[in-house]
């Protein structure tokens, strides 16, 4: 494993030798603007490993995105390499149909610590709760990005992530679904505590993930990727494509159902992702994910 291949993936060429917060943030955004986050793997009959060395093989060299297992799991080595104190955690993620969190652990996350100040760097959540910058561990202050302001709540040693919506714009409502009319205002994200974790303790978790019948990633295929001024994503046959703040505190949200015999051309145009085996894609899932 080269960190100069990892740099070449996302095109990085600023400088790596001061581990500082604004080299962290220009690393960390092209990092999401890189490699996708996505599912896959398991559409084409592929296991998801969580070796380093496979999933180095996977995003560098395949030119494949992943799920956070993976993307931080990859990004904690990358910043240990640059001399990082890191420091691998757990959440549970926000489910908005069951209005709670996930019963075990099921996102990897993590805390970042410079200058005595410790900050959340979460390049595997995707879609519109994806973090453009690191985010200061602080409760309650809002920390506006350009995807909206996210902000931390802490009670009794669990911190809450939270994120403020915009409204949307969807120009065409004939493919819109529920998603785009909802009247949330902010939407909770993930609980965690600072727990640090190994990487052994996610291995169950990302067997489940990938094989239950009842979970997100079996019953939607799914591919994400930040953009320069917002975001895409291609959930089943969905291709949605936004840009945030477009006017008036308001994103622009497009969307195109595809055919199948486009969803090769547009993973690889829109996503950069080349697949080795036959993609199935699949939507049965109603949970939202915008």
């Amino acid at each position: 494993m080269d960190i100069k291949e990892y740099f070449a993936r996302i095109s990085y060429r600023g400088s790596y030798d001061k581990p500082d917060l604004a080299t962290l943030t220009d690393i960390f955004q092209h990092h999401i603007r890189a490699v996708p986050f996505e599912n896959l793997s398991i559409h084409c009959g592929e296991s998801i490993e969580l070796d380093l060395e496979a999933t180095y093989n996977k995003i560098v060299r395949k030119k494949r995105g992943g799920w956070c297992m993976e993307n931080n799991h990859l990004l904690s080595w990358v910043l240990k390499t640059l001399g990082y104190d890191v420091t691998l955690l757990g959440s549970k993620v926000y489910v908005p149909e069951y209005d709670t969190y996930a019963d075990d652990i099921d996102h990897l996350l993590l805390k970042v610590v410079l200058d005595d100040k410790s900050y959340i760097v979460d390049g595997g959540f995707g879609m519109v709760y994806q973090i453009w910058q690191p985010l200061e561990l602080i409760s309650g202050i809002d920390q506006p990005q350009t995807p909206g302001v996210f902000r931390f709540l802490e009670e009794s040693g669990v911190w809450y992530l939270e994120k403020v919506k915009r409204k949307q714009w969807v120009p065409n409502q004939s493919v819109s679904t529920s998603h785009n009319v909802e009247k949330e205002v902010c939407r909770r994200v993930y609980l965690f505590t600072l727990q640090p974790r190994d990487i052994e303790e996610f291995r169950a978790r990302n067997a489940h993930l990938q094989t239950a019948p009842d979970s997100l990633f079996v019953t939607k295929s799914m591919c994400s990727l930040q953009t320069p001024d917002g975001v895409r994503a291609l959930v089943g046959w969905k291709l949605t494509e936004i840009k945030y703040n477009y006017k008036d505190n308001m994103d622009l949200v497009e969307i195109r159902i595809l055919a199948d015999e486009e969803m090769e051309k547009t993973l690889k145009e829109k996503f950069n992702v080349t697949l080795d085996k036959k993609f199935v894609p699949i939507n049965t899932s109603r949970l939202s994910l915008f």
